[in-house]
């Protein structure tokens, strides 16, 4: 459904776009901030398309904002770019709004129009059409299967505590690897009593956890191949494996000029320094805020390089004279290695340009 309310100028348009999983709500509002009408399109092609014809009708399209670029908007996101139309990712609405203003999807459509239209929202959205929209799903399928081991590793040894007496005392003392392969090796035969119960379950859990295990390594090989071809200058930094780098591309995406600065980077990752003082003291703290998952990769780094990289142990013992806390030293330690990331990142970004031309 649609409501319209032409206007004869060409003042221009900025569509606003609440996105869901099967229907897509969008508002036009104009450059003055007038509400042009609204619209509602199915989340397919032809959905898509309808929504880039009505918003023509309107006048000159300045851009459009849409919440969720990465998830139920991504499909929308993809076909309005592959149209020429510039798209800015919207965030969720403050709470306080949504008290003041009520709640609808037409709302939040005008909304996402409105945080363009006063740079409230300025964001680009990853394009996640290359290596690294082909990383970041890898990955994906990587931190579950991770998950699903941990859980099965738990599984089987709650199965041990509660086994019965004689088999316990058989696989108490048994290391992880050891007793996987024990359990996985069980042949329990029919069901007839809880030994051979607790049998069958101890098997099919430690070949879980194997099977897993090989899936995770498969996982492992992809992600040290793509990396390497996507970000070969970023691999080359001490400390920075196949997981961290593919970290950080996730973070970047496949058009990362999107982050205008490696100040801009390290606010996205929660490596920048926060004032924590006032009046005659000047200091700083570490950021609760940005990527989560980059943050840590990050700190992995920072750690690695802590342990086993000279000029980094030799930072660490000067700082450390200087009085400053382990804290501290970490905080301006992942400030620094964000700093490396992103002239890495960029660096292969331009040399796969300069090829592509």
């Amino acid at each position: 459904m649609s409501s319209v309310a032409h206007i004869g100028d060409s003042r221009k348009i900025v569509v606003g776009v609440d996105t869901h999983k099967h229907v897509h709500v969008a508002v036009a509002v104009d450059s003055l901030g007038v509400r042009l009408g609204h619209t509602s399109i199915p989340v397919d092609s032809g959905g898509y398309r309808q929504l880039g014809e009505w918003s023509e009708t309107w006048g000159p399209i300045e851009a459009f904002g849409i919440e969720g670029t990465g998830s139920y908007g991504a499909g929308l996101t993809s076909y309005l770019r592959r149209q020429g139309h510039r798209v800015v990712e919207v965030n969720r609405g403050d709470r306080r709004g949504r008290r003041a203003n009520g709640k609808s999807d037409t709302l939040d459509a005008e909304a996402a129009a409105r945080a363009v239209l006063n740079g409230t929202a300025a964001a680009i959205p990853k394009t996640a059409d290359g290596a690294c929209e082909m990383i970041r799903q890898i990955k994906v399928a990587r931190d579950t299967a991770v998950k699903a081991r941990t859980a099965a590793i738990i599984t089987l040894k709650q199965l041990v505590v509660n086994a019965p007496a004689a088999l316990r005392e058989t696989l108490d003392s048994l290391s992880d690897k050891a007793l996987i392969d024990r359990c996985a090796a069980f042949r329990p035969g029919k069901i007839v009593n809880p030994t051979a119960s607790v049998k069958h379950s101890l098997r099919a859990t430690a070949r879980r956890w194997l099977d897993l295990a090989d899936e995770i390594r498969t996982h492992d090989r992809l992600l040290d191949q793509l990396t390497q071809q996507a970000a070969p200058t970023l691999r080359e930094g001490f400390g920075i494996g196949p997981d961290t780098a593919a970290e950080m591309l996730i973070v970047f995406g496949d058009n990362p000029d999107r982050i205008h600065s490696e100040a801009a980077f390290a606010k996205l990752c929660g490596t920048c320094p926060v004032p924590a003082s006032s009046g005659m003291t000047n200091r700083h703290r570490l950021s609760w805020g940005g990527h989560r998952q980059a943050n840590a990769a990050i700190y992995r780094t920072v750690i690695v390089r802590m342990r086993h990289h000279q000029p980094t142990i030799d930072y660490v013992i000067r700082r450390t004279a200087e009085g400053l806390s382990k804290r501290d030293i970490i905080r301006c330690l992942k400030r620094y290695v964000a700093r490396e990331i992103y002239r890495r990142v960029m660096t292969d970004h331009r040399q796969q340009a300069n090829q592509a031309a």
